[in-house]
């Protein structure tokens, strides 16, 4: 089932009643809005006026929703996940631990050649050269030893946004774009590997002390090209601040079309399929991840 994403930017209230969020804002404190639970996938909290009632927070946790909390400057900065969103949850925690160092390798180049050829594949489709990828996409080595994504990644950049073009966190435009994105895509990607018992904190190739999610980020790289399209587009149309509307457009892309061979199915989706197959390919049940081929 395909799941709602909610964005409050403006002052409000929110509250559970009979299984339900009921919000109203303050400029129309008479009016309520109501939206089951069980329809949310995502929730972001960007206002600091923003009220919310601790049985809702429980609520959107007990149905696996990512509620995304943001800053004082209105990006993203924390989450809310369930730690206990799947039955055979210990099962599948104790199937990453105790995964060998080859398994992981070998799902880290499967991850590493379906984001560069999705890369290529975005190239293409806006009429750039995506051919430039396509020694790197093809036989990625074990644990992509040689950094092909990395290397790939600057070819990929120049030949997108244009030689100047830095990809930076702190960078100029359209870094807020992407950074921005990116997060979004973050959540729905930790929050849809709860809902396939792993836990985000045991990464196949990203590690890092500070980084709470590094198995999210490794699985999202596929994903990333469709941020990607989505703010080259914003770009084109010289829409570069994370205005209402922007921000609104790129929460959308958890709605966009993906396909998985003769499969199609909205992003949000196709995360539940691609983590359900990481945890088999973990659990030694199969051993290919089902990664999503950008059209």
């Amino acid at each position: 089932m395909l799941k709602r994403a909610l964005f409050f930017a403006t002052p409000c209230s929110l509250k559970l009643r009979d299984g339900q969020l009921v919000f109203h804002t303050k400029e129309a404190p008479d009016i309520e809005r109501l939206v089951p639970v069980e329809d949310i996938g995502v929730v972001v909290l960007e206002h600091p006026q923003t009220n919310v009632t601790l049985p809702l927070l429980n609520a959107l946790s007990d149905n696996n929703v990512a509620v995304v909390f943001c800053g004082d400057d209105r990006m993203p900065n924390a989450m809310l996940l369930n730690l206990d969103s799947n039955r055979t949850q210990g099962e599948k925690y104790r199937s990453q631990i105790e995964a060998s160092k080859p398994l992981k390798k070998n799902l880290w180049r499967q991850i590493v050649e379906a984001k560069i050829r999705n890369q290529a594949a975005l190239l293409r489709k806006l009429g750039k050269d995506g051919d430039l990828l396509k020694p790197y996409y093809m036989n990625v080595r074990s644990g992509d030893a040689d950094n092909r994504e990395g290397i790939a990644a600057k070819v990929y950049w120049s030949e997108l946004f244009g030689r100047t073009f830095v990809r930076a966190r702190e960078g100029d435009v359209p870094n807020n774009l992407l950074n921005y994105g990116y997060t979004i895509l973050r959540a729905a990607v930790a929050r849809a590997l709860m809902g396939s018992g792993l836990f985000p904190a045991f990464g196949l190739f990203h590690r890092n002390r500070y980084n709470a999610f590094p198995l999210a980020d490794d699985l999202m790289e596929p994903y990333r090209p469709y941020v990607d399209e989505a703010v080259y587009r914003l770009y084109a149309e010289g829409r570069t601040e994370l205005t209402r509307e922007v921000k609104g457009e790129l929460l959308h892309l958890l709605f966009v079309d993906t396909r998985f061979g003769d499969l199609q199915r909205p992003l949000d989706v196709g995360l539940t399929f691609t983590a359900a197959s990481l945890a088999k390919c973990l659990a030694g049940m199969q051993k290919k991840i089902a990664c999503p081929a950008l059209e």
